[in-house]
């Protein structure tokens, strides 16, 4: 799963919540029944976005549903999933974007695609994934041809940079080709009117997926010695965070010009989800489940932070909470008992969702995406700080006035 929209289900409503997994799961079996199974690593969150985009302009309809069976990363349990032209549209976009992925990782000559035979194979992988796009996109009158361009300009441009290159001049490919994606929705929706607002409202996007790549991996690429946007063009990070900021203003009043039958998950995606993005990537968010002792990210000297000093839960404050008490040892499993303990716990999405055991240590812990994006959410009655601004894009049963 890559991708910068990465809601934490904490923060949507039910409905909400059962439509976003609706779309993921949709875009997983478009991918396998069209491409194979293989195909369906290529599911990404921020293709889903294409299929959201599609059935929010034209309304709910009972044709765009379908029952799955079981799987089991729903802990083998049935769901409604999307169907339709969105969700092979986001298919197609999905394997060129992975494409792309691929051969940005082959060309910083990454892990193992540092050796030739491994990259030579993933870029195989990469041009499959290329036409299978291409054929996909053909039949729903959507040509890949600017993906492809804009993935074979990326690195053209690349090579150019140096500093003093406007960062923007990096971006143009990726914004060109989110674009193409974004207004072709309109199209398959019979919304032509939409097409220009949409169109720039994924030129932005493109942007925001660019930039926000190039600031979480900055330090990795400077240690590996690979090529990196920011470092190339020697743009400073407060210059990246006000072009991201820009973007997210300009996502939101791009899309206040389109139409749309039900736009609730759009609006949460593409304006509140966006706006955590930039703020996960700069490390300038906070997070309600991070337990009840430790100090939130971001700035510890804010305003109201009682982690500040002085607050009434700065270190030697007359409020500091005493340390935990020591965990009594718990009996380990032996290798084999835990290696099949933890293959049950990966099939029923125990690993994923819930809480579980540990396979080995028997100690308890959190599923992944319980911790995962919690920024802004269901802290106290704070809930729907920064999301129910008036849009009324989810619901709050929180007893907050929002």
């Amino acid at each position: 799963m890559f991708g910068i929209v990465r809601p934490c289900t904490h923060r949507l409503s039910e409905g909400l919540k059962a439509e976003w997994m609706a779309h993921l799961c949709g875009l997983c079996l478009a991918l396998r029944a069209d491409h194979g199974q293989f195909a369906r690593i290529v599911t990404n969150y921020d293709g889903l976005i294409v299929s959201v985009l599609t059935e929010a302009q034209t309304g709910p309809v009972p044709a765009g549903r379908r029952t799955a069976g079981p799987c089991p990363l729903r802990a083998m349990r049935t769901a409604p999933v999307a169907v339709g032209e969105g969700a092979k549209l986001a298919a197609a976009v999905s394997l060129v974007l992975a494409s792309a992925k691929v051969r940005d990782h082959v060309a910083d000559r990454d892990g193992l695609l540092a050796h030739r035979p491994v990259a030579a194979a993933a870029r195989r992988v990469a041009a499959g994934w290329d036409r299978a796009g291409a054929r996909s996109g053909a039949a729903l009158g959507f040509d890949t041809a600017v993906l492809l361009d804009a993935v074979d300009r990326q690195g053209g441009i690349e090579a150019l940079a140096v500093t003093g290159t406007p960062l923007l001049v990096v971006t143009e490919p990726t914004e060109t080709a989110t674009a193409a994606a974004f207004a072709h929705t309109a199209v398959l929706a019979g919304r032509p009117g939409n097409a220009a607002p949409l169109a720039e409202a994924g030129r932005l996007f493109g942007r925001l997926a660019h930039l926000l790549d190039a600031v979480e991996d900055q330090r990795a690429d400077a240690e590996a010695g690979a090529w990196n946007p920011l470092t190339a063009t020697g743009t400073p990070l407060a210059e990246a965070r006000r072009l991201c900021d820009d973007a997210v203003r300009g996502v939101r009043l791009a899309l206040a010009d389109a139409e749309f039958g039900d736009g609730k998950l759009v609006h949460v995606l593409l304006v509140h989800e966006l706006r955590r993005a930039v703020d996960r990537a700069f490390a300038t968010d906070s997070c309600g489940h991070r337990g009840a002792y430790g100090p939130p990210p971001g700035n510890p000297y804010a305003p109201g932070n009682p982690y500040a000093p002085g607050g009434p839960h700065a270190p030697g404050g007359p409020a500091e909470p005493p340390p935990e008490p020591p965990r009594p040892p718990r009996d380990r499993r032996g290798l084999i008992a835990g290696c099949l303990v933890w293959a049950g716990l990966a099939c029923t999405c125990q690993m994923c969702c819930g809480t579980y055991d540990g396979p080995w240590s028997r100690e308890r812990r959190q599923g992944l995406c319980n911790g995962m994006d919690c920024s802004d959410c269901c802290d106290g009655c704070d809930c729907c700080s920064n999301c129910c601004d008036g849009c009324g894009c989810c619901d709050c049963d929180c007893g907050c006035d929002c």
